[in-house]
Parts: structure tokens; sequence; C-alpha cells
């Protein structure tokens, strides 16, 4: 992520003028591609490209049509699976086959027909739902997908949805992204026999987007309020219908914005236009936290931070309207109201 773009010369700017125009600097490395410039209402230290953007993915799945398959001497489920196209883990299913996955030579096992697509490395859930024009949530129920919800790579993942073809605009035009896709489908996938990243502890250590990180293996301690302002609305369904998945808190503009608790970093940018500049920390037990409509954004992705710690400063970035602090807190993929976890005020 860059700061602000820098104003073009006056030169530039006048009509008529005969200065020629300053030729832009050539690109840095693939090593070093740094985000492009967020909103003009956002400053936040350099980093990678997120992971979605970093590795593409091309929707190359492969139909497979519903028949049986029988168990050959030496046969596994994922080398079955590689045979035939199918998941591992929709085989299993299929035919009710429960942890260690033993099979016997033999056996007759149902193999699901669809569209599967083998996860390659760094792939995230993201990048594959973009790709496919797809609903990352779709892919993740029909998957059975859980905790920590990481892919891994070699993965066949089930497609729903019919194979219809269209363009790489048509498919990027149906699919949006919100906190869920961040939290279920942002981390790259793992190669096989490897653990995550462990965390940075500053900012200074950028990790690579394509690494996945470790999240805490439980909560520390309990939440403390973010920030200090009036709640200018609250959790649940608004006047007109529509859903607040956390509370707004009125602060004044560049206002420090504390970690609620222990946690990593999980995402931070301005993807999701709506919350403008964005913060989610993981805290452990599948508790997620989430900071949006910040204006400065202090911390960097796979970053471990501490409770009170400073992460961004408020902003009125996204669809705010005033200097403002969205804020939310996740178990697992449902959010709660933070005034049931947050300490109560005087």
């Amino acid at each position: 992520m860059g700061g602000l773009s820098l104003p073009l010369t006056l030169a530039a700017c006048i009509p008529g003028t005969s200065q020629p125009p300053t030729a832009p600097p050539p690109p840095p490395p693939p090593s070093q591609t740094v985000r492009q410039p967020l909103a003009e209402k956002i400053t936040a230290l350099p980093s990678p490209l997120p992971a979605w953007e970093a590795r593409r993915v091309s929707p190359d799945a492969r139909s497979v049509a519903a028949t049986t398959y029988t168990v050959a001497p030496g046969d596994t489920l994922r080398g079955i699976a590689a045979k035939t196209g199918a998941g591992s883990e929709a085989i299993a299913r299929a035919n009710g086959i429960a942890p260690p996955f033993t099979i016997l030579t033999g056996q007759r096992l149902t193999i699901p027909g669809g569209r599967y697509h083998l996860v390659r490395d760094g792939q995230t859930g993201i990048a594959i739902a973009r790709a496919y024009g797809v609903d990352w949530g779709r892919i993740v129920t029909a998957n059975m997908l859980e905790e920590p919800y990481i892919l891994r790579t070699g993965q066949r993942v089930l497609i729903p949805g019919e194979a219809t073809p269209r363009s790489a605009a048509e498919r990027a035009q149906a699919f949006t992204l919100d906190i869920d896709d961040i939290i279920t489908g942002g981390e790259p996938a793992l190669a096989a026999n490897t653990a995550p990243t462990r965390p940075t502890s500053s900012s200074k250590r950028v990790l690579p987007s394509t690494a996945a990180v470790a999240e805490p293996a439980r909560l520390r301690g309990g939440f403390q309020w973010p920030v200090e302002g009036r709640i200018v609305r609250r959790f649940g369904p608004g006047a007109s219908g529509e859903r607040n998945d956390g509370i707004k808190i009125a602060v004044p503009l560049k206002t420090p914005i504390l970690a609620t608790a222990d946690g990593v970093v999980a995402y931070v940018g301005s993807d999701i236009p709506a919350l403008g500049g964005l913060v989610i920390l993981r805290h452990g037990d599948g508790l997620t936290s989430v900071y949006g409509h910040a204006g400065g954004l202090l911390v960097q992705r796979g970053q471990s931070v501490k409770r009170g710690q400073r992460i961004a400063l408020s902003g009125d970035s996204g669809a705010a309207n005033r200097p403002e602090l969205h804020f939310e807190l996740r178990q697992g993929r449902t959010p709660v109201d933070p005034l049931t976890r947050l300490p109560a005020r005087n």
C-alpha cells in the first residue's frame, strides 16, 4: 500500500506548454511490487499486493462426471482424487469415510460429479472465487470448509454452479469482496507438510503476501474499547432494514485506534470500498476484530500486536459521512454485538 499520490507538475496541468512529459519510472521487480496508492483520505505503510492480487487464478476447473471407482491395491483417497479429478474430501463425504480415511481393496466408491479446481501454490479462496465469478461463501459451503479455512496446495475444490462461458470482466463483476471473504478466503494455500509462517513483531519486517500466517491459538485476556467516543450506530438492523455487523463510534479525526486484544494482523488495506481504510485482527479461538473508515493504517499484514497498541488513525474514508470507527467482533463467520464483549462504560 502506498501513501498519497504525488501531484502533477504545474507544466503538465497548463495547456499549451512545451515541456515534454516526464517518463514514468520503470516498474519495480516482481519481488518488490507494492500496492497502488490508496484513496486520497488514507495513508499507509508500503506493502505487497494482497495475496489474491499477487497470485491470480486461471479458471481451469476440470468437469468430472459422476461415476464409481473400485479401489485397487495401493490406492489412497488422494491418489483416487488425482485419477478421477474429483476432490478427496468430496469423495470421503460421498462415501461416509471418516478420518483417518481408510479404504479397502475392492471397495466401490461413489465419485461425485462437478467442476473441481486444483489449488496451486499460494492461491487464495478469494482469487479462486473471483476467477469463476462465484461467491466464495458458496464455495465454503459446497466444500464444507472449516476454521481456519486455509487451502492446501494440490487440494481439489468443488466450484458450485454451471460452467457458463463468460468473459473475465463478467466473472470479475459477478464477484464482490466482503469481510467474510477476507476472513475465510484471504490466506494463501499451504504446501504439503509445511506450517504457516510465524508473525512478525514489527511493521518494519514485511512478510510476502504469498505466505500463510499463523494466528494465535487462543484469546489472551479480554477485549478493550478500541477508541473512546459516542456510539452513533448500534449492532443489528437499522431503521430502513439494512444490517450493521458492528457498531459505529464517532471520534475526532486522527484519533488513535487501538487493538481491542492481542492478535495478528490478517489484513490491512482498502479493498472494501464502503469501509475505506480497514484493519482486521485475528485473536485466536476463532475470534476476529474489524476496524473500518480509518484514515491512517499503521500496521502490516502478519504483524503481531498487543492489546492497546495503535494500529490505525480514525478517518472518514469509505462510506462514512463524518470521522468515525466501524468496529466489529466476529466468532468464526458470525458477527456478534461488540457491546456484549466489551467492558461496560460508566
